[in-house]
């Protein structure tokens, strides 16, 4: 005998299109202007910061892509849909960074070494633009940086860049009233620990949800726990807890059960549960008699 019941829906993110597209606009923007005067004032901290911003438009173009990606439906072919494309994505951005990050410390040390003589006053106009831009744009994200890591990587990326910009600006005060023309590359290799600092945690938790492992807001003990206490509960086993996205998660497990329900009432409570306090939206459980050599097995994988 074997029974199943299922309830299955595609529910499409939170749409930020609008704000993806307001992003990137005011960045690209931003990114000539602060490049051209970079030039003008022979600024390694301008030059630095504009191109940490053309590495932030693409990690804001890879993000824009996979959350479009992501509210594409399933089909036959591709029952998940394209939602792990956020976690591809997060992965891409993280690595940007990093790339970043070395190209300007290499830059910084060789400018340590014979520091020009930069232009303070434009360094500190052209980088309070920069303040006033990014943390717009990082508002913009604020409000699903918690709930969605894709997202969390944009919010990263502008956030960061308003402080780096911030610390630009102060360089080139230091340069326009006390003629130290050595802080330019200094700051240059502060701007690139900060950007270190605030991607290595979105590379590791990229790099874990892209190979399977359970998402940091899902404590799998506690999973564990749950599931084994329920009534009737003889044995769990086969728990597998991953990531669809990096807004869902699935789970599947076996329960080696006393006794089978009378109804699809324990099943449909169970996945209830799980999606209020693990946030496991897409869990699929199979019961199996404990005391019986015949397969025998009720599942239900609930997507609400």
């Amino acid at each position: 005998m074997n029974r199943q019941v299922t309830h299955h829906h595609h529910h499409a993110p939170p749409d930020y299109s609008r704000a993806f597209a307001l992003g990137v606009t005011l960045n690209v923007g931003f990114v000539i202007v602060e490049a051209v005067f970079g030039v003008l004032s022979g600024s390694l901290a301008l030059l630095t910061d504009a191109g940490h911003n053309l590495s932030d438009v693409l990690g804001l173009l890879l993000a824009w892509g996979a959350a479009a990606l992501a509210k594409k439906k399933p089909s036959p072919r591709r029952t998940y849909g394209f939602s792990r494309a956020t976690i591809i994505a997060s992965v891409f951005s993280g690595l940007l960074l990093m790339g970043a990050v070395g190209a300007i410390g290499w830059e910084a040390v060789g400018r340590l070494m014979d520091p020009p003589q930069p232009a303070g006053m434009t360094i500190m106009l052209v980088a309070g633009i920069g303040v006033v831009i990014n943390t717009l744009t990082a508002l913009l994200f604020l409000s699903g940086k918690d709930v969605d890591l894709n997202i969390r990587g944009a919010f990263l990326h502008m956030a960061a860049d308003a402080v780096v910009s911030l610390g630009v600006v102060v360089s080139g005060a230091l340069i326009l009233f006390y003629g130290l023309n050595w802080i330019d590359p200094l700051v240059s290799l502060v701007i690139a620990a900060v950007i270190f600092i605030s991607t290595w945690s979105l590379l590791r938790d990229s790099l874990n949800l892209a190979v399977d492992a359970v998402p940091r807001n899902v404590d799998p003990a506690a999973v564990r726990e749950y599931l084994s206490g329920l009534e009737g509960v003889k044995e769990l086993h086969d728990l597998h807890i991953w990531p669809m996205s990096t807004t869902d998660t699935a789970l599947t497990a076996h329960l080696v059960m006393t006794q089978f329900p009378d109804s699809d009432q324990f099943l449909n409570e169970v996945a209830r549960e799980l999606q209020e306090q693990f946030s496991i939206k897409h869990p699929t459980i199979q019961l199996e008699r404990h005391d019986s050599d015949i397969v025998c097995s009720q599942s239900v994988y609930c997507a609400d």
